[in-house]
């Protein structure tokens, strides 16, 4: 209780500097710079075909091949068994050490990722690149399971269990244990600090302001507009969410899961009926919703930069959405009650194909509406907000209750992966994790009062950076964690598509 009257003081106090000084304004003054450096040196240029493409965005999207042709495609014929792991009986399923459920630790996950990017996220790509930017998405997302395989199975088997029975994971832990094991010290531990720093990074701007900042937009469209009583007073929304947070992240990882798990399938749901409602309205526009984005997906029109300025854009807003390669999701996954990692690792593949998933549902939607033609200037939440309108009017206040969950939702999530990052670099100590809570949750009321062109470049910016530490290491620990594949695969007996017995060709030429 101290603990979270502290927190709530602290918010309190913010939120009324940011009503006395007008701080949306001053922030939007300084920010929108730091974030504009920052982003310019995360998303360096190399020239392609006369479109200036980000050197970044080729280091993610190799390696998602990269791992996709070294695990045989493992997003496609290792689907099922992640299935079927998650439909094995409780019991079975409380039999490893652990804090929470395979299912629990999913939730938790997606969670993190399933958030406005989903919603938000898509509808900037879609301005921005046209609709052919949802074709990448999703293809990004494809590539993006094998990324999600290799970071939770590496998470669970280098996690660490603390003197009070919680767990500690994620890339920093296998950076700094894997690579030692590996007589690579002197590499892994200054990734490991690099990681946890840009970690903290990107829960306070990707899974922080953002989240709150097109929430509030979302609010204030709903409540009259500029004519809503919270025009000009985003704290007030913000100073709401983050007594929430504050509230759910003081339980730790089993006090997030048992929320998460609830919120999840439901928000899940509710947006996707809700979609298949404007889709099936527009039924005899299918056909051409489908031509439209897979020819703007290869042939752009209108669309700066051609086809690689579409491509980027997609894949841009891919590793947002799904944040693999980012090793975010990990830190959840380290949590789960399992002896066997690569399990886990098999349960994260569902993660960015469901992501993947509605993000192509938010994109069929504005594009079958021809949303995205009507207004220009009109992006992010509040298109998707008039794409759904079309067929349902009172749909912004349904959208209204599915942002405040994606949101909240995905605000929970990344104050535990920053508060993991933070322990990492600080210490267990209850005062220091005070410390990272008061930021996060001030944080969450400063995101309420920007605008979204201050937030989106430093959001991109800070959680794709994460992806440089965390693939080094993947590639490294790569060939250990395809033995543990093969011989999971003998045990249980999976066959890899087309190749009843692949482990066994590994077994003869590595074993």
């Amino acid at each position: 209780m101290y603990r979270f009257l502290l927190i709530l003081s602290s918010i309190l106090f913010l939120s009324q500097t940011c009503y006395a000084f007008s701080i949306d304004e001053t922030l939007e003054k300084y920010v929108a710079p730091v974030s504009d450096k920052i982003a310019s040196f995360i998303f360096y240029p190399i020239p392609v075909c006369g479109t200036d493409v980000p050197i970044i965005i080729f280091w993610i999207l190799f390696a998602g091949i990269f791992f996709t042709v070294y695990l045989r495609g493992i997003a496609i014929w290792g689907f099922k068994h992640s299935i079927d792991i998650l439909r094995k009986p409780a019991e079975k399923d409380d039999s490893g050490n652990g804090e929470v459920s395979s299912f629990q630790a999913l939730a938790t996950a997606l969670s993190g990722t399933i958030g406005l990017g989903s919603i938000a996220g898509v509808a900037i790509a879609i301005s921005l690149g046209g609709p052919g930017a949802a074709f990448w998405i999703f293809v990004g997302a494809i590539f993006g399971m094998s990324l999600k395989f290799v970071e939770a199975s590496l998470a669970v088997k280098y996690r660490r269990f603390n003197l009070d029975g919680s767990i500690s994971g994620g890339p920093m832990h296998y950076m700094a244990h894997g690579l030692t094991r590996k007589k690579m010290r002197w590499l892994g531990q200054p990734l490991s600090v690099l990681f946890a720093i840009l970690c903290i990074g990107g829960a306070i701007t990707g899974g922080n302001m953002i989240q709150i900042n097109q929430t509030t937009q979302q609010f204030i469209n709903i409540t009259g507009g500029e004519n809503s009583f919270l025009y000009g007073q985003n704290w007030l929304v913000g100073l709401l969410v983050a007594v929430v947070v504050g509230l759910i992240v003081l339980g730790g990882i089993k006090s997030i899961a048992k929320v998460t798990e609830k919120i999840v399938p439901f928000m899940c749901a509710l947006y996707i009926i809700s979609g298949l409602i404007v889709i099936f309205a527009n039924i005899t526009l299918i056909p051409h919703a489908l031509a439209v984005i897979v020819k703007q997906a290869f042939f752009p029109e209108s669309v700066a930069g051609g086809i690689f300025g579409t491509i980027i854009m997609g894949l841009r807003r891919s590793v947002q959405s799904n944040e693999a390669g980012t090793g975010s999701a990990p830190i959840a996954y380290a949590t789960v009650k399992t002896n066997e990692p690569v399990s886990q690792g098999f349960v994260s593949l569902i993660e960015p194909f469901l992501t993947g998933l509605l993000c192509l549902l938010t994109a069929f939607v504005i594009t079958i509406t021809n949303s995205y033609n009507v207004k220009a200037g009109i992006s992010g939440i509040q298109m998707t907000s008039d794409a759904f309108s079309t067929i349902m009017p009172f749909f912004p206040i349904i959208l209204a209750i599915i942002v405040i969950l994606f949101a909240l939702s995905t605000l929970i999530s990344w104050a535990y992966y920053g508060q993991k990052a933070w322990t990492f670099l600080f210490g267990e100590g209850k005062k220091r994790i005070i410390i990272f809570q008061l930021i996060y949750c001030s944080f969450i009321v400063i995101g309420s009062v920007l605008n979204l062109s201050s937030v989106i470049n430093i959001t991109d910016a800070m959680m794709i950076s994460m992806s440089v530490p965390n693939i080094i290491t993947m590639y490294i620990l790569a060939p250990e964690i395809k033995k543990d594949l093969c011989e999971y695969s003998r045990r249980h007996k999976l066959a890899m598509l087309f190749n009843k017995n692949w482990y066994k060709h590994f077994e003869e030429k590595y074993l």
